[in-house]
């Protein structure tokens, strides 16, 4: 069996040096080379065309961002960024991702050696996703790294004179994603009107990631988005984020939806889990759900996006050509819970039309 070889690109010769061990101690994968900046890391690459990179952000030489932009451009494969976890960190690795990144790993600001050492088994997993990513070369765009972006216009504003107001408040838009989902869910939600039913979301995510992703989402939506609060009223025009750390769920107080968010045990390893949402939309909104499931590793959400299906959901399910990973849409497909198969900016256009069809009353 071939193993994963891969090439580590960290400017500390500790990290380097344990991120080596813990690679070389797997049996299927292999550190073929490591470099202390992205120029030496450019020649290696080209001499031994490993199958993943694993890669600092601040480095001397050439900024890690700037090294990415320039691979993925260039020369497109698979990189799992080690990014530090702090605010900065967490903005820097979100343009990461946006750029063509396949996943992260935080890296702990004190104690790197023995924090590395605890997060081997979370290392080795990403870089194996990433070994099987969809790795599209990554095409500039609005939005993108060093591109301005015109922000959203106050909430006030975006919410005034659409004439949506006869919309029904009952339906709700459920969505789970994972890895290569930061850019799924974009593409997802900035095709969504300002009163588009609220939409409740679930991207496995570490905590102190979220609050800066649902930022980010809210200056280039219409709707506004943010990370959910426990006990809040769910509300049309509003997409709510599952905070990293806790599992998110909706439940009925009254005529209104509220949003549930605790500290719960894992379920399928992930908190949030996007089983621990779909199961509660099976059981509280039935019906009046729609379910959609985003690129991701692994089979979280998909039992229980067919039980929104039984419950009378309609489900739709990103495409394999269009995921980074093709895992919880394929299983969520595998269990029947899929009513439409189709990219995220698809998805978006279909369900605005199959409400307006569903509601005379419901204007773009």
């Amino acid at each position: 069996m071939k193993k994963i070889s891969v090439v580590v690109v960290d400017d500390s010769a500790l990290v380097r040096g344990i991120l080596a061990e813990i690679i070389n101690r797997q049996p299927d994968m292999v550190c073929v080379g490591a470099a202390n900046d992205p120029l030496i890391a450019r020649e290696l690459i080209r001499e031994l065309d490993p199958d993943v990179i694993t890669l600092d952000i601040e480095m001397p030489r050439m900024d890690g961002l700037d090294f990415l932009s320039r691979l993925m451009r260039l020369r497109p494969m698979p990189v799992v960024m080690i990014s530090t976890l702090t605010e900065r960190g967490t903005e820097v690795t979100l343009k990461a991702l946006e750029m063509g990144a396949v996943d992260f790993v935080s890296k702990p600001r004190i104690g790197v050696a023995d924090g590395l050492k605890e997060l081997a088994t979370q290392i080795v997993e990403k870089i194996r996703i990433a070994s099987k990513a969809n790795v599209k070369r990554v095409v500039k765009s609005p939005g993108a790294a060093g591109t301005a972006v015109a922000p959203m216009p106050p909430l006030a504003t975006r919410l005034s004179n659409t004439g949506l107001a006869g919309l029904t408040s009952e339906k709700l838009v459920f969505v789970g994603a994972s890895t290569g989902g930061t850019e799924a869910i974009k593409d997802f939600l900035i095709r969504l009107p300002a009163d588009f039913p609220a939409v409740l979301i679930t991207q496995h995510m570490p905590p102190g990631f979220t609050t800066s992703f649902a930022a980010r989402l809210n200056g280039l939506c219409q709707l506004a988005v943010r990370e959910a609060t426990h006990g809040e009223r769910i509300l049309t025009g509003h997409a709510y984020i599952a905070p990293g750390g806790f599992q998110f769920r909706v439940d009925r107080s009254g005529a209104n939806y509220i949003a549930v968010v605790e500290d719960g045990e894992p379920v399928n390893r992930h908190k949030p889990s996007v089983e621990v949402l779909f199961r509660s939309a099976a059981k509280v909104v039935g019906k009046n759900a729609f379910g959609v499931m985003l690129t991701g590793m692994g089979n979280d959400g998909a039992k229980a996006m067919r039980e929104m299906k039984d419950a009378g959901s309609y489900n739709y399910v990103q495409d394999e050509v269009s995921c980074i990973v093709f895992g919880m849409p394929r299983e969520a497909i595998a269990n029947g819970a899929a009513d439409e198969i189709m990219p995220p900016a698809a998805i978006a256009t279909a369900l605005v039309d199959k409400l307006r069809s569903m509601s005379d009353r419901y204007r773009i």
